[in-house]
């Protein structure tokens, strides 16, 4: 489709289109929002990669380090931010998204810090964005819970909690880590299935196998980095089953 000036669907935001847009698939509607880290040295680089007919990639919105927000991609349109990935049994998760790019040069600058400023731009604009299409709170996402096969970002230092205390997605206080049993790659057997199960039934793209495998590695790691981000090992330990049987057990009370 081609790039032309529109009005921003969030007031506060700065428009820059980007030609790498279409339109949503089957009549789809944003239910999920999903934040990124931009992975790059500043926000202009990754805003013009965003704008790259080339590159072939997109958001519907930046969030620079000092809180300016940029949109890209009209809501009513889809986005390429997701890529292959897979929620709640959606696997078209553009179609069914808002994608925001946060300023952050994770792994690139060695995973700095979010900077306030920018933390309460991400919440203002989650917050305009969750009232105007009603998005449940666990459908608020890292790139991470959705493709943990290829993605970390936005990474075990993003502020989830301080989202949580605005309104914005799902968050219990992660269990305290310490010993006990634990299940790790290799293993087999009735606890690994149930911890598959609740996984699964959380919304991860997880296959019920009763087999800890490399997959069930990822997906406990994304889990880890969203919920437990104190220790991000894989490994499902007390602490990681607790706090996904305590988020699991909020939901009832979220519908």
């Amino acid at each position: 489709m081609t790039m032309q000036q529109f009005k921003a669907d969030y007031p506060e935001a700065v428009v820059c289109p980007s030609p790498n847009f279409e339109e949503r698939k089957d009549g789809a509607k944003p239910q999920f929002l999903v934040l990124h880290y931009t992975g790059m040295e500043n926000a202009e680089s990754a805003e013009q990669l965003l704008c790259s007919p080339e590159a072939k990639v997109s958001a519907h919105y930046v969030v620079e380090e000092d809180g300016k927000v940029v949109q890209l991609v009209q809501e009513a349109f889809r986005a390429w931010h997701a890529g292959e990935s897979f929620w709640r049994g959606i696997t078209d998760v553009n179609s069914n998204s808002i994608g925001i790019e946060i300023v952050n040069g994770g792994p690139l600058l060695n995973f700095p810090d979010y900077p306030e400023k920018q933390i309460i731009s991400v919440i203002k604009l989650c917050q305009s964005i969750i009232e105007r299409y009603s998005i449940e709170p666990r459908n608020v996402l890292a790139h991470s819970d959705i493709a943990p096969h290829r993605k970390t970002d936005p990474g075990e230092k993003f502020p989830w909690e301080t989202l949580f205390k605005a309104g914005v997605g799902h968050f219990v206080r992660p269990a305290p880590i310490a010993g006990g049993r634990f299940m790790n790659i290799g293993e087999s057997g009735r606890p690994v299935e149930a911890f598959q199960s609740m996984l699964a039934l959380y919304g991860y793209g997880l296959e019920i196998t009763g087999s800890f495998d490399e997959r069930t590695r990822l997906v406990t790691q994304a889990f880890q980095r969203h919920f437990r981000p104190e220790k991000v090992d894989g490994v499902a330990d007390v602490s990681t089953i607790d706090t996904l049987h305590r988020l699991l057990g909020t939901l009832k009370s979220l519908a």
